[in-house]
């Protein structure tokens, strides 16, 4: 599902179960030593779909450690990004040297709870998510809103090490699949250019929507 809105140079490994073959590496179960079983089965399916998308790449298996603000500790020469919440799970990994990075979010397709949408958007983002649901009520634009700002968050993180709230970058979503992120704050340079925003894709099905940025 989620690869259908990645290019090709993305590995993207999902599952909608929890296999009996995901296991912990040693390295990773200090992490969930103590956490309820919930937790613990999104963890590790989470991070067996990263291990089956290393293997793809020709990697070898590797522990996938929380590091700084808890994103993902990802091998040398890889970028990646892993979302899961109820029924599903996913990975999309790719070589450093094709991709600068990756953010992928995920949620059920339904919408946000009574005042969230005001904590997570800006006034004029409330107006075009109106407009959206005037022309495409199947939707639920204000969830999209939110899936596509933690896909920039997690995009933006690894080339920055810094914090983007959700007033940091306004959204532009359209029906065609595709949003835009245009940051508010100062971007970091990329390829020798200042970084001034990202563009993504978006898709649902299976009770779920799901957003994906792929920066060359």
């Amino acid at each position: 599902m989620i690869e259908q809105i990645l290019p090709a140079a993305a590995v993207a490994v999902e599952a909608f179960a929890d296999p009996v073959e995901a296991v912990l590496l040693p390295e990773e179960e200090p992490f969930v030593a103590k956490a309820v079983d919930k937790r613990r089965r999104e963890y590790t399916t989470v991070r067996h779909c990263a291990r089956v998308a290393l293997a793809r790449l020709g990697r070898a298996p590797a522990p996938i450690l929380p590091g700084e603000k808890g994103a993902p500790q990802w091998p040398d020469g890889v970028v990646g990004s892993m979302t899961h919440c109820a029924g599903y799970r996913a990975a999309v990994l790719a070589e450093s040297a094709h991709l600068t990075t990756v953010g992928i979010d995920a949620e059920p397709h339904v919408a946000l709870p009574d005042g969230v949408l005001d904590a997570v958007s800006l006034p004029d983002e409330r107006d075009h998510l109106a407009d959206l649901a005037r022309r495409a009520p199947e939707v639920h634009w204000d969830k999209l809103l939110f899936t596509a700002k933690e896909s920039v968050y997690k995009s933006w993180f690894p080339l920055t090490r810094k914090w983007l709230g959700f007033s940091d970058a306004r959204l532009r979503l359209s029906e065609d699949g595709t949003f835009t992120a245009a940051l508010l704050v100062p971007g970091p340079t990329v390829n020798g250019t200042e970084l001034t925003g990202f563009t993504g894709r978006w898709t649902t099905g299976d009770g779920l929507v799901i957003a994906a940025i792929a920066l060359p």
